[in-house]
């Protein structure tokens, strides 16, 4: 196609003017499509690199879980070396937090958190960029070091000192598992300044606080615990770095040092990160539960304050973590108390969910299954945290198996079964295409049953007396061990069976409107008033909210 342009008329005066070389006209190129995807500052973009870094990490972390109950799964056996063993639990636990869930629920946080509120973009879209792609170099760091002299990081995802110290971890993996912390953490910060300003001031027209989605409620308090806490952990890691090859003595006692200061630091930052690792979740089972019961969400202002108070409450409860680390009685007092109270808000958002499914017309669908699964292990994952808050209990059951039972159905029954249950909602929405309900509901009762299996029995054996964190243990557990690693098994071919059932629709022609679920009259999202999936720039005219 050409365009003809008049030919310009001489100025008066007789002078002609300037001559310019024309230029050729280049032929128009289709744009690269991965480089709209690697250099991509879109939100939703980068919302979907976030779940598929985290989803092809959750298969890594998986894996590294496959070894250490190949391991478990008798009581003599030697799949792995003991240091081996300890590489595969310290960086098991690193990648599920720092690379799994975590990314996770950034990535439904870029992807909706824009659309929920009536925004084009993030505030900060470069800036949200770089907290994506930081968290690269920062999962190589951390791989690389299984290949340096020693191995990885092999002092558990907490490196107490002096486990982290260079007396017993000599070599570089500790240092590399440092500094990927760092750069993660960096990743976290910027991601939730990014978040606090896109919701404090790109909210629509008329859209005030207290008519935002609950999703955006959590994500901005989840913010604000990021911000708060991940300066303390980068402070205290850095500490470590710095008795391991520098020379100071923070953490080793011959030297003056307090090796229990590390662990204050570190839970004033990891119990919060419990939070942040389900908060979020909180947010999308709220949608799903109402969505699916064809009600509004019972309580949302008692939702809001509860919420709120989780985020002041989780960090002034991180000493339940220490009752065994010779704290003072009067703290152990204090810490067991405000550890019961933290139950009430949390117990506020059960009966807040259960009122809303209470007298609604249920549709099971498979997110609505997940959301049902994920408030009965979360309350179980509660009610075993209740038992630890009690001092003369979490004594005698510390460092067994009991409490990683009670971590595990908090994080794996509470976080990943949100993002299950939001994958399966919003996925309509982001592809255009609904995931398989027949193999959705195969996903569902298969990790169901198969997260019963593995962490409802360690229940039982942390009570008699396992400890955590061994590579060989006394032959009375073996039959219960075994029967937790068949429990694995379920979970794996749940997780293979959701990856092929993703593959399989998005090779499907895209088939969803606007409102695939037909929730818009319950939902009121404006979400689910643009296109599946929503076009760059979200909305043509920015909507204004009314009541």
């Amino acid at each position: 196609m050409s365009i003809l342009l008049d030919k310009p008329k001489e100025p008066e005066g007789g002078k002609s003017l300037p001559r310019f070389p024309e230029q050729p006209i280049k032929p128009y190129r289709r744009p690269n499509p991965i480089y709209n995807v690697l250099g991509s500052t879109d939100h939703k973009v980068l919302g979907l690199l976030y779940l598929a870094l985290s989803l092809f990490m959750g298969i890594v972390g998986g894996a590294l879980a496959g070894g250490i109950r190949a391991q478990l799964a008798s009581h003599n056996l030697e799949v792995l070396s003991p240091e081996l063993y300890n590489q595969f639990l310290t960086m098991h636990g690193s990648i599920m937090i720092f690379f799994v869930i975590i990314p996770a629920l950034a990535g439904f946080g870029n992807y909706l958190v824009p659309l929920m509120i009536g925004a084009r973009d993030m505030a900060f879209p470069r800036m949200n960029a770089f907290s994506f792609w930081i968290l690269i170099p920062s999962a190589v760091l951390m791989f690389a070091s299984f290949g340096v002299q020693g191995g990885a990081a092999s002092a558990g995802w907490t490196a107490y000192p002096p486990l982290s110290l260079k007396e017993f971890s000599g070599g570089p993996g500790v240092d590399m598992w440092i500094l990927g912390v760092h750069l993660a953490g960096v990743s976290s910060i910027t991601g939730a300044i990014n978040f606090i300003v896109t919701i404090m001031n790109m909210r629509a027209p008329g859209m005030n606080l207290m008519k935002m989605p609950l999703f955006c409620w959590t994500w901005l308090v989840n913010a604000w615990l990021i911000l708060i806490g991940t300066p303390v952990l980068a402070g205290a890691v850095t500490m470590v770095l710095l008795d391991r090859g520098f020379g100071t003595n923070f953490f080793k006692p011959a030297m003056g040092g307090d090796p229990v200061l590390y662990q204050h630091l570190f839970w004033f930052y990891s119990h919060p990160a419990v939070y942040i690792m389900v908060l979020p979740g909180f947010g999308m089972i709220s949608h799903v539960l109402a969505a699916f019961a064809h009600k509004r969400i019972f309580g949302y202002t008692g939702m809001v304050w509860a919420v709120g108070a989780i985020g002041v409450l989780g960090f002034i409860v991180w000493g339940h973590h220490m009752f065994t680390a010779g704290i003072s009685a009067e703290l152990r007092l204090y810490f067991s108390f405000a550890t019961m109270v933290i139950a009430v808000p949390t117990g506020v958002k059960i009966w807040s969910w259960l009122a809303t499914i209470w007298g609604g017309t249920l549709e099971f669908t498979t997110p609505m299954k997940f959301a049902l699964g994920f408030i009965s292990l979360f309350v179980i994952g509660g009610i075993s945290g209740v038992y630890l808050a009690n001092v003369p209990f979490d004594m005698q059951v510390h460092d067994s198996y009991f409490v990683v039972a009670h971590f595990h159905y908090v994080l794996v029954g509470g976080s990943i079964m949100s993002i299950f249950a939001g994958t399966y909602f919003w996925f309509p929405k982001m592809a255009g295409r609904k995931l398989d309900e027949r193999m959705g509901n195969a996903v569902f009762w298969l990790f169901l049953i198969g997260m019963n299996a593995t962490f409802l029995p360690m229940h039982l054996v942390g009570l008699q007396g396992m400890a955590r964190r061994i590579w060989q243990y006394r032959p009375e557990y073996a039959a219960v061990n075994s029967f937790i690693s068949l429990g694995y098994l379920l979970m794996v071919a749940a997780g293979a069976l959701f990856v092929y059932s993703v593959i399989e629709a998005l090779r499907r022609p895209r088939d969803c409107d606007e409102d695939p679920w037909k929730i818009n009259d319950v939902q009121k999202s404006l979400v689910w008033t643009t296109p599946s999936p929503p076009p760059a720039y979200n909305f043509a005219r920015i909507p204004t909210i009314g009541s």
